[in-house]
């Protein structure tokens, strides 16, 4: 950042002239202050240098601004110094003007960057169960993640979207003990919600019959040892179940890199098992084979069970490892649940135990993190319905969708628009308005399903983002013509003018630290805040029957950079923007 540069070279000088001591120049940070009137940009670097420069922060911090660097009248309209020792920065108009420039020459490309060009980050997400309805439970996992997709790469990461289908384990051999039961038609036949009502059934008979959990586990032991009968059922569920999930992956308008089920990794579990022994990482208990990590920090964790069936933790382990070894990712993300935050530690360490984190001789060590989410509930409580059953997700859509409609059809905001024009508006508001609403808070809080509110075209939601989006747009378009950004300059800018040039600049550095906290829900206040002002200012100044020729073309510009930075930041966050709505 230029300021802080600046700031290095001020310190510097005042070194060189023995003004200040020698000392490493500590690090700068820079925030951008929560009230305009302390600038755009404020820093308490003063403070910092103050404990080796042995001045007062006060005194420190206006030695740095007489010393002339940080008075550029190109940058600055003003650099002030307060109490105790913080420098704000006011940027200049020119400033102001030249981003709104950037903005209108890079485009969808504005806020995109290069900084990590040359690393590689594997995500995995969605993970969706096979021989179940995609779940409520799964669609936290599917946007966030496709969200922390979309920003790595608007970051210059290479990204790979890794699609961990839970197509292994116990649960397998107790749907196969469903079928052959109970089961009264072809497996090739049969729907997920057939295979979901059958899972169901085993586990009231279950209660019942305790021998049929017995049963389950040798039909999974089948399954793992390679029996034809068990196989040839587990493949239809699969395949089943696949066809389920790209139809709602499609109806959410995402697709993922790669979708590697648990069984894909069943070859290198052996492998897995001998290096874990090899290396004393794993010991034998009881017939078993256990992880005991060290100073007890974390309970021990199982990789061979005594019957000599694998765990959840063999398989992910085998997944890192086919990970690191085909991407060589520089950074691994699991957008998984909060519930999943013991085994995932377990696991990250154990990688660490097996030497898999270490970093090669010029090699970056590879990093690990969890992006663990909350719950989806309703405003009474937890998101459930009748025992037994599980909210399918394609309800949930389809319900986002016709309310959305509903609100189209009865408003102004229908006028004009063909019946399929409604159609394809309805699909983008509603599906955009249940992943705003997701992504509009922290990953780690529960998200509360409020429709009201997820579909209010006035508050902070999606809808209100496309609103404003399409706003702009007609705007445009009534001036039947593009201004040329040549005819940009300072002006006497209004109030809420003034405000909407102080925020729109920031797009790049939200989207950097969105990404570098896998948060994207300061992507979502960005936008919402910019939204908000564009609309005070649309409410208050005339834009085609400005008084002046170059005050209607600044306005139509402004207009233009806000228009493109909301569909950057909705593209972000996996949203359509609209142009009529």
């Amino acid at each position: 950042m230029e300021i802080i540069k600046l700031i290095k070279k001020s310190v510097k000088e005042l070194q060189r002239e023995k003004v200040f001591p020698e000392f490493a120049i500590p690090e700068i940070k820079i925030e951008h202050p929560e009230e305009k009137v302390h600038g755009d940009y404020a820093t308490n670097v003063a403070m910092v240098i103050s404990k080796v420069a042995k001045k007062s922060p006060l005194e420190i911090a206006k030695l740095l601004i007489a010393n002339g660097k940080l008075q550029m009248a190109n940058l600055f309209e003003k650099v002030e110094v307060v109490e105790p020792g913080f420098i704000n920065f006011f940027l200049s108009k020119d400033i102001f003007l030249d981003e709104i420039k950037a903005i209108l020459k890079e485009k969808d490309k504005y806020g995109s960057s290069k900084i990590n060009k040359g690393k590689t980050v594997v995500i995995d997400y969605s993970a969706p169960n096979i021989a179940k309805s995609f779940g409520i439970g799964h669609l936290r996992s599917t946007i966030i993640g496709q969200a922390l997709y979309n920003s790595c790469k608007f970051l210059g990461f290479k990204c790979v979207g890794d699609n961990h289908l839970g197509d292994w384990g116990t649960q397998f051999g107790k749907l196969i003990v469903a079928i052959k039961n109970w089961g009264k038609k072809k497996i090739k036949d049969y729907s997920i919600d057939d295979l979901e009502k059958l899972y169901v059934k085993f586990h009231k008979k279950a209660e019942l019959n305790p021998k049929l959990k017995d049963e389950a586990r040798n039909w999974f032991l089948k399954l793992e040892e390679g029996d034809k009968e068990a196989k040839k059922i587990w493949k239809e569920c699969v395949n089943i179940s696949l066809k389920e999930f790209d139809r709602i992956y499609k109806l959410l308008g995402i697709k993922i890199d790669y979708a590697f089920g648990e069984s894909f990794y069943l070859g290198m579990l052996k492998e897995i098992i001998e290096e874990a022994k090899n290396k004393k990482v794993a010991t034998e208990s009881q017939g078993a084979l256990i992880i005991k990590y060290p100073n007890d920090e974390l309970p021990l964790s199982m990789i061979l069970k005594s019957d000599g069936a694998t765990t959840y933790l063999t398989r992910d382990l085998a997944t890192i490892k086919y990970r690191l070894k085909r991407w060589k990712p520089a950074l691994i993300i699991y957008e998984v649940g909060a519930d999943q935050t013991l085994h995932l530690k377990q696991l990250f360490l154990a990688a660490e135990l097996l030497g898999w984190s270490k970093k090669a001789e010029g090699e970056r060590a590879p990093k690990f993190f969890h992006v663990g989410h909350g719950l989806y509930r309703t405003k009474t409580g937890k998101f459930s319905t009748r025992a037994g059953k599980t909210i399918h997700l394609e309800e949930v859509l389809n319900e986002a969708i016709l309310r959305a409609k509903k609100i189209i059809e009865e408003s102004e905001t229908s006028r004009g628009l063909s019946k399929k024009e409604i159609e394809n508006v309805a699909k983008a508001v509603g599906i955009g308005a249940i992943k705003y609403n997701d992504l509009s808070s922290h990953y780690s809080r529960d998200i509360i399903f409020d429709w009201e509110k997820i579909l209010n075209l006035k508050g902070n939601s999606g809808p209100y983002l496309q609103y404003t989006f399409a706003r702009c747009q007609s705007v445009l378009n009534k001036a039947g013509f593009k201004i040329k950004t040549q005819s940009l300059k300072s002006l006497d800018f209004k109030q809420e003018e003034t405000d909407i040039l102080r925020t729109i600049y920031k797009f790049p550095e939200v989207v950097e630290e969105s990404a570098k906290n896998f948060s994207p829900n300061l992507i979502t206040n960005f936008v919402f805040d910019l939204a908000q002002k564009y609309n005070l200012f649309y409410n208050s100044w005339p834009i085609l029957k400005a008084e002046t020729k170059e005050l209607r073309d600044f306005r139509l510009i402004l207009t233009q950079a806000v228009a493109q930075v909301l569909k950057n930041g909705l593209l972000l966050l996996g949203i359509e923007s609209i142009e009529k709505m």
